[in-house]
């Protein structure tokens, strides 16, 4: 990250040469710039912008101004716009460096890469931005490595939580199962309690009806003999 102080501060400098033509705000902007009093010299660049809002000094040194006070989205803004508002090859290359500067200092490695690669296409031997380059290259790589592994974990969060979820229904099913077998079985000795009662009673009227045929036999004989009887009286 050293590289991109220095970088910074160092194309400051030289856009003074570029802004002998701009405001005084633009000036007295970069005046206090220099003294780091990045608040103060962000409102002069904006008074600055009101007069001429194509300034590409004006833009650029604001945007320099809002990164100082790590304002890196605003300060992207800046940059994105001052490159469009010249043609020189050098100029271009500044916005787009430190539009990579404000995107890798976001996060977003993946654009600070493409603004990189913008700045070299306009100003090749720039070693400068060839190393923070190379270091949002290493950044990505590393954020997609660390993706990965987090995903990992997440496949594998996302199955121990599916085979707990799995586990438990399981444990519920078994239960349901258990209660139901219990149920089944206090009904079965239900049924059969009540057919043993129905069995005694049916044998209970089994005896009571062979008991009163055997009585009836009994009475009926009685009955034949006491008839035989008498007819060998009656003569």
């Amino acid at each position: 990250m050293k590289k991109l102080i220095v970088f910074v501060t160092s194309l400051l400098l030289v856009l003074p040469l570029f802004s002998q033509k701009e405001s005084r705000n633009v000036n007295r902007g970069n005046k206090l710039y220099e003294k780091e009093k990045y608040v103060d010299s962000e409102v002069e660049y904006r008074k600055g912008l009101e007069q001429n809002s194509k300034s590409f000094s004006g833009t650029f040194n604001l945007g320099n101004a809002l990164y100082r006070q790590k304002k890196y989205s605003e300060a992207l803004q800046q940059y994105q716009t001052a490159s469009t508002l010249t043609d020189d090859k050098e100029r271009k290359a500044a916005a787009f460096h430190n539009a990579g500067n404000s995107l890798l200092q976001s996060g977003d490695f993946a654009k600070s890469i493409e603004a990189y690669k913008m700045a070299l296409r306009n100003n090749p031997g720039d070693e400068e931005t060839r190393y923070n380059l190379a270091y949002a290259q290493q950044m990505l790589q590393q954020q997609q490595q660390n993706q990965d592994k987090n995903q990992d974990k997440k496949d594998d969060q996302d199955k121990k939580d599916q085979q707990d979820k799995q586990d438990q229904q399981n444990q519920q099913q078994d239960k349901k199962d258990e209660q139901q077998q219990n149920n089944q079985q206090q009904q079965n000795q239900q049924s059969q309690s009540q057919m043993s009662k129905e069995d005694a009673q049916r044998i209970l009227d089994a005896l009571q009806q062979d008991e009163k045929e055997t009585q009836e036999k009994v009475k009926e004989t009685q009955a034949q003999q006491a008839k035989k009887y008498r007819v060998d009286k009656d003569w």
